[in-house]
């Protein structure tokens, strides 16, 4: 009848009446079952089954102290699916019936007992239990399927946006190295400023596609090597909105929207005249304004078509001048704190293995971040 059943641990049978524990241990042994724990003190029993593994427990109710309904309120927390109790007991009348099914008991029988009868239940107890363990493996299998395959897409969609970041890049900064540099930057500064690893990992793969709108703007724009008309300027500032519009995800991906908000607002200043919507103080989105800082001074470090590099002395200067003006001062007081690891990765690049290092991977890179 068991041999297919395969056991963890005993099944274990407390009464107080050696005959009947005799009678129904070697009932079980003649059906195959050799893992039987068997307790005549009801007391020693409970103390074993706290402090023990057990499949099933056949349990009787008329006992001294503790008698069956006081070890059903003990083992009350057990899972009764993975731990079935099953009473066999000669309280025959509908109350006690009714008070040990309460108490937890999967199945109730009442002596004089039919042998064949008891071993169906048991069986019944165990092909339940073993079906539901069967069943555990194979939910905890495709969760974990669920979990591969969402990492796969969710690195695959990162992996596609970053792409996009560095398409826009390459159009103004021929070794797309700005957009990397600014990741790191910004979540170095977050950290700094107490946010969570989470969303400081998740400003660093979003800000490198804080210009991603520059594809839409023409190359006689993009590239120009004078000053901007006043027309010329208004189309360039038009990558914000076109940022945003990329980036807008209907699917809510925290990644997207973040990266869609910093597209959108890393023009604001906190002083209200930036663009495009006029944002001021706090009203502009943290990560916004955290990119912003390090989109200038990046920016200002660099040399392009149109200027030549600023040296750290004179780019620092102006941050400065801008706090509380173009910047929100407590990023600048945060960004002052890295300098030192800011300047020696735009001196020295970052790694060459990897040009998107994790939080992690900053840390290690710039001690302080850990600090």
């Amino acid at each position: 009848m068991f041999r297919n059943l395969q056991l963890k641990a005993p099944i274990v049978i407390i009464d107080d009446v050696a005959a009947n524990v005799r009678l129904l241990g070697s009932t079980l042994k003649a059906f195959g079952i050799k893992q039987i724990v068997t307790f005549t003190d009801p007391q020693a029993g409970l103390h074993w089954l706290e402090h023990n593994p057990w499949d099933i427990l056949l349990l009787d109710l008329d006992m001294p102290a503790p008698n069956g309904y006081d070890i059903l309120q003990a083992l009350g927390q057990r899972n009764r699916i993975e731990q079935p109790v099953i009473i066999v007991t000669a309280l025959n009348d509908p109350q006690s019936r009714r008070q040990g099914l309460e108490l937890g008991a999967n199945d109730y029988i009442c002596k004089p007992i039919d042998l064949a009868e008891v071993m169906l239940r048991v069986q019944n107890c165990l092909l339940l239990k073993q079906a539901t363990e069967q069943l555990k493996q194979v939910n905890s299998q495709l969760e974990a399927r669920v979990r591969e395959r969402t990492e796969q897409l969710a690195e695959s969609y990162t992996a596609l946006i970053r792409a996009l970041g560095r398409a826009a890049s390459y159009r103004d900064d021929d070794t797309g190295e700005h957009i990397y540099r600014i990741g790191t930057f910004a979540g170095m500064l977050a950290h700094g400023m107490g946010m969570p690893p989470e969303w400081c990992d998740l400003i660093r793969q979003a800000a490198p596609m804080h210009d991603v709108g520059k594809i839409g703007i023409p190359d006689e724009i993009l590239l120009k090597p004078g000053a901007l008309t006043p027309e010329e300027r208004t189309r360039m500032q038009a990558h914000a909105h076109i940022g945003h519009a990329i980036l807008q995800d209907p699917a809510n991906n925290e990644l997207t929207d973040m990266a869609a908000q910093i597209a959108l607002a890393h023009h604001e200043k906190w002083d209200g005249s930036g663009y495009p919507n006029g944002l001021a103080a706090e009203a502009i989105p943290l990560a916004a304004r955290i990119v912003a800082l390090c989109d200038v001074y990046d920016a200002l470090r660099q040399r392009r078509p149109y200027k030549q590099a600023w040296d750290r002395q004179r780019a620092l200067g102006h941050v400065r001048e801008q706090s509380g003006r173009h910047f929100d001062p407590n990023v600048v007081k945060v960004f002052e704190g890295f300098i030192d690891e800011i300047e020696a990765i735009i001196e020295h690049g970052l790694p060459k293995a990897d040009r998107r290092p994790s939080l992690m991977d900053s840390a290690l890179l710039h001690p302080k971040v850990l600090g």
